[in-house]
């Protein structure tokens, strides 16, 4: 009998159940460890990385520099370490989150290919009940969910799919072995960050490429090269002061101190090609009010249409790549290699869907209304249920057997991100209120854990049992969420942040676009203010 065939009905019992094994859940673990509480860890996958692990697709890789994309708990870690890319591959990111749960002895306390799929609590013992799929139950005094803002992969319901007679691949969820796409047909159904990335790859091998595309991305060139010493060093010798800095700002980025408008135009252009030139998301903070105001947002998104009419020769093809319906970085900002350039290769076809939408998935092909498309290979790079899929494909239950689908069926709702009414000693990682992925996830990550494992040690310490939001917090804390989003430009665009790409989805913008260091010093301040805003209970006797 293999592990994966027990089950057991024995109910274990630890201070704190963590679902996921990516970066939140690992050092979730090893901080509680630390603290000196017990901790089980349940993890989907046969291995550590959470999106990590899954996302394999070519070319996947990080968008933030990998000198920064790492963990700063360990001096040890960050110096021995040695990233080899200014822009970190998933394989060595994988390898990394590896090495973290091998140096500090971590798998010991991880059950892998293990989906938790009902959290219930229990108001007599004031303990949540946790199984699995395997059928297996563990009760935990906190539960912290680590499950990640992009790991529930969207498979969109396009008629006609299970017909189709070839292979088919999702982005999220790729295979564990190399797909070879040499002399296929393939179809690319999304044109995100995902795509965006892979595109290129997939179009050097490929017989033909189609790539489907609904709606238009800001693609800012990465300029990846091998990591150089000097780069290395320049992180290493000063580790403190940069993490210290981006602990405040969130990405080490250059941002600027000056208006679009407070340079002439040729000053200004300069200043986007100087940025241009050097890659990465450090374009969009070339002024500082380009996510506040329109008409300065318009000066750079028409630097960026100027380079995609550069770069691509036919000019219907560079016009049905250039984004016009949404100011630039509203949408996630993607970085890619060669993206555009891959549109000028004869195996490589452009189709709108605005122009003609896809009417069914055939045995043969693609079908839109215009024609059908033949493919032996499917993609699609469809993205993600954004920051609540993974939470609500779970059955969690809180006070009153409520649900958290019930609780969160007009979008999320929480205080500071942390926790949300009726559900007392959950906690959820870098989740909706909070300022996850609009920043550094790794900084959000350490930021969170160590708040949310101080917390549980001072329950301890006073002798409490369970801590919740209070609904007038709640209620607040959405209300500013909500207020601080409309002071920029994000609400403009239909994108995964507002849930757009679910149908049915309510639109609630759900990052806290306030910054992370204003966002950590109100986090600070509620715990150092006897915990405002939230109601601990004394423990039972």
């Amino acid at each position: 009998m293999t592990d994966k065939d027990k089950s057991s009905d024995t109910a274990l019992r630890v201070d704190a159940v963590i679902v996921g094994a990516g970066f939140a859940g690992l050092y979730a673990l090893h901080q509680l460890r630390r603290r000196g509480f017990s901790a089980r860890v349940f993890e989907a996958g046969r291995g550590v990385g959470g999106v990590w692990y899954w996302n394999r697709y070519p070319g996947a890789r990080c968008d933030v520099e990998s000198m920064q994309y790492s963990y700063s708990f360990s001096d040890e870690l960050q110096e021995e370490w040695r990233w080899t890319e200014r822009f970190a591959p998933q394989s060595e990111i994988l390898s990394y989150l590896n090495h973290v749960a091998d140096r500090f002895d971590l798998r010991r306390d991880i059950a892998f290919e293990t989906r938790v799929t009902s959290v219930h609590y229990d108001e007599d013992t004031r303990l949540w009940n946790v199984r699995t799929d395997l059928g297996e139950s563990i009760s935990a005094q906190f539960c912290i969910m680590a499950t990640g803002s992009l790991s529930a992969a969207r498979v969109p319901d396009l008629p006609g799919i299970e017909t189709f007679a070839g292979d088919t691949y999702h982005t999220g969820d790729w295979p564990h072995s190399d797909v070879d796409f040499a002399g296929r047909r393939v179809g690319i159904i999304g044109t995100g960050s995902s795509a965006i990335q892979a595109i290129p790859l997939v179009a050097k091998t490929a017989a033909h490429l189609t790539v489907f595309q609904r709606t238009p991305n800001f693609v800012i060139p990465a300029r990846n090269q091998a990591l150089d010493a000097v780069a290395e060093r320049f992180w290493k010798d000063d580790y403190p002061a940069h993490r210290s800095r981006a602990r405040e700002i969130g990405t080490f980025y250059e941002f600027s101190d000056k208006a679009a408008f407070d340079v002439d135009e040729e000053e200004r252009a300069q200043e986007y090609a100087r940025r241009w030139a050097e890659g990465g998301v450090n374009f969009v903070h070339a002024f500082k009010d380009i996510y506040l105001d329109k008409a300065a947002n318009d000066t750079a998104a028409d630097f960026v249409r100027a380079r995609i009419r550069d770069a691509v020769r036919d000019p219907a093809v560079a016009e049905a790549l250039s984004p016009r319906d949404h100011p630039l970085g509203t949408k996630r900002i993607c970085v890619g290699s060669d993206y555009y350039e891959t549109f000028n290769r004869p195996n490589v076809t452009l189709v709108s869907l605005r122009n003609e939408p896809i009417e069914a998935i055939t045995p043969a092909g693609v079908q839109t209304s215009a024609r059908e498309y033949a493919i032996d290979t499917l993609i699609l790079a469809t993205g993600y249920d954004a920051m609540t899929g993974a939470l609500l494909r779970m059955d969690i239950r809180g006070r009153d057997g409520q649900t958290l689908r019930e609780k969160w069926s007009a979008g999320p709702r929480n205080y500071l991100g942390l926790m949300t009414s009726g559900f007392p000693n959950l906690f959820i990682i870098t989740g909706p209120g909070s300022p996850s992925v609009l920043v550094n996830m790794v900084i959000a990550i350490e930021q969170h854990v160590d708040w949310i494992v101080a917390c549980i040690d001072a329950l301890r310490d006073r002798g409490m049992s369970t801590i919740d939001a209070s609904p007038d917090a709640e209620d607040a804390w959405v209300g500013h969420v909500n207020a601080e989003a409309h002071l920029t430009l994000f609400p403009q665009a239909n994108s995964w942040y507002l849930g757009a790409n679910i149908p049915g989805k309510a639109r609630v913008f759900m990052p806290y676009v306030g910054g992370i260091g204003r966002y950590r010093k109100i986090c600070d301040e509620v715990a150092a203010n006897d915990y405002k805003g939230f109601r601990l209970s004394l423990a039972l006797s």
